[in-house]
Protein backbone atom coordinates (compact mmCIF):
# COMPACT_ATOMS: atom_id res chain seq x y z
CA UNK A 1 0.00 0.00 0.00
CA UNK A 2 1.26 3.48 -0.91
CA UNK A 3 1.07 6.34 1.59
CA UNK A 4 0.89 9.63 -0.30
CA UNK A 5 0.49 13.21 0.82
CA UNK A 6 -0.78 16.01 -1.44
CA UNK A 7 -1.38 13.77 -4.47
CA UNK A 8 -4.79 13.06 -6.02
CA UNK A 9 -3.74 10.35 -8.48
CA UNK A 10 -5.41 12.26 -11.32
CA UNK A 11 -2.25 13.36 -13.14
CA UNK A 12 0.87 11.66 -14.40
CA UNK A 13 4.08 12.96 -12.83
CA UNK A 14 6.18 14.95 -15.30
CA UNK A 15 9.41 13.25 -16.41
CA UNK A 16 11.76 16.15 -15.75
CA UNK A 17 14.79 14.39 -17.23
CA UNK A 18 13.31 15.24 -20.65
CA UNK A 19 13.71 18.96 -19.99
CA UNK A 20 17.49 18.70 -19.77
CA UNK A 21 19.69 18.06 -22.81
CA UNK A 22 22.28 16.68 -23.07
CA UNK A 23 21.32 13.86 -20.74
CA UNK A 24 24.87 13.31 -19.49
CA UNK A 25 26.37 14.29 -16.11
CA UNK A 26 23.01 14.88 -14.42
CA UNK A 27 23.11 17.30 -11.49
CA UNK A 28 21.76 16.39 -8.06
CA UNK A 29 18.26 17.65 -7.30
CA UNK A 30 16.23 18.42 -4.21
CA UNK A 31 12.74 17.07 -3.57
CA UNK A 32 10.53 16.04 -0.70
CA UNK A 33 9.12 12.61 0.05
CA UNK A 34 5.59 12.43 -1.29
CA UNK A 35 4.96 8.90 -0.14
CA UNK A 36 6.31 5.37 0.35
CA UNK A 37 5.33 1.79 -0.41
CA UNK A 38 6.74 -1.49 0.88
CA UNK A 39 9.74 -1.19 -1.41
CA UNK A 40 9.79 2.26 -2.98
CA UNK A 41 9.91 5.98 -2.53
CA UNK A 42 7.82 8.56 -4.39
CA UNK A 43 9.14 12.11 -4.66
CA UNK A 44 7.49 15.48 -5.25
CA UNK A 45 9.55 15.68 -8.44
CA UNK A 46 12.19 13.54 -10.11
CA UNK A 47 14.88 14.12 -12.71
CA UNK A 48 15.66 10.39 -12.84
CA UNK A 49 15.16 8.44 -16.03
CA UNK A 50 12.58 5.67 -15.43
CA UNK A 51 13.09 2.40 -17.32
CA UNK A 52 11.52 2.48 -20.78
CA UNK A 53 12.11 2.46 -24.52
CA UNK A 54 14.86 -0.13 -24.17
CA UNK A 55 16.86 2.09 -21.80
CA UNK A 56 17.32 1.01 -18.15
CA UNK A 57 16.34 3.38 -15.37
CA UNK A 58 18.75 5.48 -13.34
CA UNK A 59 20.22 4.42 -10.02
CA UNK A 60 21.93 6.55 -7.41
CA UNK A 61 21.93 7.79 -3.83
CA UNK A 62 19.56 9.76 -1.64
CA UNK A 63 20.96 11.99 1.11
CA UNK A 64 18.97 12.92 4.22
CA UNK A 65 19.37 16.30 5.91
CA UNK A 66 21.07 14.63 8.90
CA UNK A 67 23.87 13.19 6.75
CA UNK A 68 22.52 9.67 6.33
CA UNK A 69 22.51 8.20 2.80
CA UNK A 70 20.40 5.53 1.16
CA UNK A 71 20.96 3.96 -2.27
CA UNK A 72 18.11 3.82 -4.74
CA UNK A 73 17.86 1.09 -7.35
CA UNK A 74 16.65 1.12 -10.96
CA UNK A 75 13.96 3.78 -11.26
CA UNK A 76 10.68 2.52 -12.72
CA UNK A 77 7.87 4.21 -14.65
CA UNK A 78 4.34 4.72 -13.40
CA UNK A 79 1.74 7.34 -12.65
CA UNK A 80 4.30 8.45 -10.07
CA UNK A 81 7.96 7.73 -10.82
CA UNK A 82 9.01 4.79 -8.64
CA UNK A 83 12.36 4.96 -6.76
CA UNK A 84 13.04 1.49 -5.22
CA UNK A 85 15.03 1.61 -1.96
CA UNK A 86 16.24 -0.94 0.62
CA UNK A 87 14.11 0.35 3.49
CA UNK A 88 11.40 2.95 2.82
CA UNK A 89 10.69 3.17 6.56
CA UNK A 90 13.82 5.30 7.08
CA UNK A 91 12.10 8.10 5.14
CA UNK A 92 9.47 10.41 6.58
CA UNK A 93 6.64 11.66 4.39
CA UNK A 94 7.29 15.36 3.76
CA UNK A 95 11.04 15.01 4.43
CA UNK A 96 13.38 17.02 2.19
CA UNK A 97 16.07 14.95 0.46
CA UNK A 98 18.89 15.38 -2.05
CA UNK A 99 18.92 12.86 -4.91
CA UNK A 100 22.18 12.12 -6.76
CA UNK A 101 22.00 10.10 -9.99
CA UNK A 102 24.87 7.70 -10.81
CA UNK A 103 26.68 9.64 -13.58
CA UNK A 104 28.65 6.66 -14.95
CA UNK A 105 25.47 4.66 -15.55
CA UNK A 106 23.56 7.61 -17.00
CA UNK A 107 26.46 8.66 -19.26
CA UNK A 108 27.00 5.14 -20.62
CA UNK A 109 23.30 4.79 -21.40
CA UNK A 110 23.22 8.17 -23.16
CA UNK A 111 26.20 7.22 -25.33
CA UNK A 112 24.67 3.84 -26.15
CA UNK A 113 21.22 5.27 -26.86
CA UNK A 114 22.50 7.88 -29.29
CA UNK A 115 24.57 5.14 -30.96
CA UNK A 116 21.44 3.00 -31.31
CA UNK A 117 19.64 5.81 -33.13
CA UNK A 118 22.49 5.99 -35.65
CA UNK A 119 22.58 2.21 -36.14
CA UNK A 120 18.82 2.10 -36.70
CA UNK A 121 18.83 5.04 -39.11
CA UNK A 122 21.69 3.72 -41.25
CA UNK A 123 20.32 0.16 -41.33
CA UNK A 124 17.11 1.62 -42.73
CA UNK A 125 18.98 3.79 -45.23
CA UNK A 126 21.26 0.99 -46.49
CA UNK A 127 18.93 -2.04 -46.48
CA UNK A 128 15.47 -0.70 -45.68
CA UNK A 129 15.64 -2.52 -42.34
CA UNK A 130 13.11 -1.70 -39.63
CA UNK A 131 14.11 -1.54 -35.97
CA UNK A 132 11.69 -3.83 -34.11
CA UNK A 133 13.47 -3.93 -30.75
CA UNK A 134 16.43 -2.65 -28.81
CA UNK A 135 18.06 -2.95 -25.41
CA UNK A 136 20.53 -0.41 -24.07
CA UNK A 137 23.22 -1.47 -21.59
CA UNK A 138 26.27 0.02 -19.92
CA UNK A 139 28.73 -2.46 -21.44
CA UNK A 140 26.92 -3.59 -24.57
CA UNK A 141 23.67 -2.93 -26.40
CA UNK A 142 21.61 -4.57 -29.14
CA UNK A 143 19.27 -3.67 -31.96
CA UNK A 144 16.78 -6.07 -33.58
CA UNK A 145 16.54 -5.35 -37.31
CA UNK A 146 13.83 -6.68 -39.61
CA UNK A 147 14.85 -7.21 -43.26
CA UNK A 148 12.94 -8.29 -46.33
CA UNK A 149 15.98 -10.50 -46.97
CA UNK A 150 18.22 -10.76 -43.93
CA UNK A 151 20.99 -12.48 -45.91
CA UNK A 152 21.96 -9.07 -47.32
CA UNK A 153 22.92 -7.76 -43.88
CA UNK A 154 26.64 -7.21 -43.35
CA UNK A 155 27.39 -5.99 -39.81
CA UNK A 156 30.84 -4.74 -40.74
CA UNK A 157 29.34 -2.50 -43.42
CA UNK A 158 26.95 -1.09 -40.82
CA UNK A 159 29.69 -0.50 -38.24
CA UNK A 160 31.92 1.24 -40.79
CA UNK A 161 29.03 3.47 -41.85
CA UNK A 162 28.18 4.35 -38.23
CA UNK A 163 31.80 5.17 -37.36
CA UNK A 164 32.07 7.34 -40.47
CA UNK A 165 29.02 9.32 -39.36
CA UNK A 166 30.36 9.62 -35.79
CA UNK A 167 33.58 11.13 -37.18
CA UNK A 168 31.46 13.93 -38.64
CA UNK A 169 30.83 15.38 -35.15
CA UNK A 170 27.13 16.11 -35.70
CA UNK A 171 25.09 17.81 -32.94
CA UNK A 172 22.12 16.12 -31.31
CA UNK A 173 19.09 18.38 -30.92
CA UNK A 174 15.93 17.91 -28.89
CA UNK A 175 12.55 19.39 -29.84
CA UNK A 176 9.03 19.37 -28.46
CA UNK A 177 6.65 19.14 -31.40
CA UNK A 178 2.91 18.69 -31.76
CA UNK A 179 1.50 15.47 -33.15
CA UNK A 180 0.62 16.93 -36.55
CA UNK A 181 4.16 18.23 -37.09
CA UNK A 182 5.56 14.83 -36.15
CA UNK A 183 3.20 12.71 -38.24
CA UNK A 184 3.50 14.95 -41.31
CA UNK A 185 7.28 15.42 -41.27
CA UNK A 186 8.81 13.74 -44.32
CA UNK A 187 11.98 12.69 -42.46
CA UNK A 188 10.37 11.33 -39.30
CA UNK A 189 11.22 7.71 -38.46
CA UNK A 190 9.70 5.08 -36.14
CA UNK A 191 6.11 6.20 -36.35
CA UNK A 192 4.27 2.89 -35.83
CA UNK A 193 3.99 3.37 -32.08
CA UNK A 194 2.16 6.70 -32.39
CA UNK A 195 -1.22 4.99 -32.36
CA UNK A 196 -0.47 3.68 -28.85
CA UNK A 197 -0.04 7.18 -27.40
CA UNK A 198 -3.26 8.62 -25.91
CA UNK A 199 -4.83 11.41 -27.95
CA UNK A 200 -4.63 13.59 -24.83
CA UNK A 201 -0.85 13.77 -25.38
CA UNK A 202 -0.61 16.66 -27.81
CA UNK A 203 3.16 17.20 -27.88
CA UNK A 204 6.07 14.76 -27.91
CA UNK A 205 9.80 15.00 -27.49
CA UNK A 206 11.72 14.50 -30.75
CA UNK A 207 15.44 13.72 -30.94
CA UNK A 208 17.30 14.89 -34.03
CA UNK A 209 20.77 13.90 -35.17
CA UNK A 210 21.14 16.46 -37.91
CA UNK A 211 20.89 14.89 -41.36
CA UNK A 212 20.98 11.36 -39.92
CA UNK A 213 17.95 10.61 -37.75
CA UNK A 214 14.75 12.21 -36.55
CA UNK A 215 12.33 10.35 -34.29
CA UNK A 216 10.20 10.66 -31.14
CA UNK A 217 12.22 9.59 -28.09
CA UNK A 218 12.11 10.18 -24.34
CA UNK A 219 15.59 8.75 -23.69
CA UNK A 220 18.83 10.44 -22.69
CA UNK A 221 21.37 11.45 -25.34
CA UNK A 222 24.74 13.14 -25.79
CA UNK A 223 25.21 16.69 -27.08
CA UNK A 224 27.36 15.70 -30.08
CA UNK A 225 27.84 12.26 -31.63
CA UNK A 226 31.63 12.75 -31.59
CA UNK A 227 31.42 11.97 -27.85
CA UNK A 228 30.58 8.35 -28.75
CA UNK A 229 34.04 7.62 -30.09
CA UNK A 230 34.20 4.33 -31.98
CA UNK A 231 31.51 1.63 -32.03
CA UNK A 232 32.58 -2.03 -32.12
CA UNK A 233 30.61 -4.99 -33.53
CA UNK A 234 30.16 -7.86 -31.06
CA UNK A 235 27.80 -10.39 -32.62
CA UNK A 236 24.74 -11.04 -34.74
CA UNK A 237 22.04 -13.63 -34.14
CA UNK A 238 19.03 -14.71 -36.14
CA UNK A 239 15.79 -14.00 -34.25
CA UNK A 240 13.31 -15.59 -36.59
CA UNK A 241 12.18 -14.90 -40.10
CA UNK A 242 13.75 -11.72 -41.39
CA UNK A 243 15.13 -10.49 -38.06
CA UNK A 244 18.78 -10.14 -37.09
CA UNK A 245 19.91 -9.16 -33.59
CA UNK A 246 22.97 -6.94 -33.81
CA UNK A 247 25.06 -6.43 -30.64
CA UNK A 248 27.67 -3.73 -30.20
CA UNK A 249 29.79 -1.89 -27.68
CA UNK A 250 31.90 1.26 -27.58
CA UNK A 251 35.67 1.12 -27.95
CA UNK A 252 36.19 3.39 -24.94
CA UNK A 253 34.28 0.90 -22.77
CA UNK A 254 36.56 -1.98 -23.83
CA UNK A 255 39.75 -0.26 -22.69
Amino acid sequence: MVRLVGYSGEIVQEKLHMLRHPGTNPPSFEAHVLGTSESSLFLSESHCYPRGGGQPGDTGQISHNDGRTSPFFEVLPGELIDHPVEDPSVFDVGESILCSIDPDRRNAHALMHTSQHIFSALAEDIWGAETVGNQIGMEQSRVDLLFEDKTVFDPEVLVDAVNSVIDSAIPVNVHEWDRDTITNHKDMRHMKFMDRIPSSVTHLRVVEIEGVDLCPCAGTHVRDIAEIGEVVFLSKKSKGRGTQRFSYTLADLKE
